[in-house]
C-alpha cells in the first residue's frame, strides 16, 4: 500500500498513520524524520541538506523531492508506505509523481480527511489538557492562536493538493470528524478496494 495522507493540522493523520503502520507494516515516511536521517546517513543529499539548515536557511523543493524519492526506495517501503505531511504543494505532487513513475511505484491511495475548523481548535485544546494531566510538555503549536496561523499556511498551500489529485482522479475524502474507529474503519474500505 502506498498512500497519501491529507488533511490540515489535528485532522488525526498522525493517528490514522500509526493504524496503518500497525496493520499492514509499512513504514509512516516524516519529511523531517527524513532530512534528519539524511543528514546523519551523511549522503549527498544528506549534506546539501545540511548545508542549508546550518545556513539557517529553509531546505528547497529539491532536496525534500530528492530525499523522499531516495527514501520511498528503501527496503523497508518494499510493501508499501505512509506519506503525511508530504507532499505539500502542487509542484511536489507533481515531482513525487514523476519520482514515483521513474521508479516503478503505483500510488494506490489518496487520502484527505475532511474536518471542521472550528471544531479542531477543541481538539487541540483537549490535546494539550490531556498531554498537561498526563504530566506532558504541551507542542509549542498546540494552542489556538498558533492553530490558526498552521490552519492558514495549509489552505494557502497544502490544500490546493485536492483539486489536483481530484483531478486525477485519486483523491478520496473521508469525514475526518468521526470517531478514530470510524475513520480507520473507513480508510480500511478504501485500501481494500485500491
Amino acid at each position: 500500500m502506498r498512500i497519501i495522507l491529507l488533511g490540515p493540522p489535528g485532522a488525526g493523520k498522525g493517528t490514522q498513520a500509526k493504524r496503518l503502520t500497525d496493520k499492514y507494516g509499512i513504514p509512516q515516511l516524516s519529511t523531517g524524520d527524513m532530512l534528519r536521517a539524511a543528514v546523519t546517513a551523511g549522503t549527498d543529499i544528506g549534506k546539501r541538506a545540511k548545508a542549508l539548515m546550518d545556513a539557517g536557511e529553509l531546505v528547497s523543493d529539491d532536496v525534500v523531492n530528492q530525499i523522499v524519492a531516495e527514501r520511498i526506495q528503501a527496503p523497508d517501503c518494499a510493501k508499501g508506505f505512509i506519506l503525511d505531511g508530504y507532499p505539500r504543494t502542487v509542484p511536489q505532487a507533481i515531482a513525487l509523481a514523476e519520482n514515483m513513475s521513474r521508479a516503478g511505484i503505483v500510488l494506490d491511495a489518496v487520502i484527505e480527511l475532511k474536518v471542521d475548523e472550528e471544531a479542531l481548535i477543541g481538539r487541540i485544546e483537549r490535546r494539550a489538557a490531556e498531554t498537561v494531566a498526563a504530566g506532558g510538555t504541551v507542542r509549542s503549536d498546540d494552542n489556538p492562536e498558533s492553530f490558526r496561523k498552521r490552519i492558514g499556511e495549509y489552505r494557502e498551500k497544502t490544500a490546493p493538493l485536492s483539486a489536483h489529485y481530484a483531478a486525477k482522479g485519486q483523491l478520496v475524502v473521508l469525514d475526518g470528524m468521526a470517531d478514530m474507529d470510524s475513520v480507520t474503519e473507513a480508510i480500511g474500505s478504501v485500501l481494500e478496494k485500491a
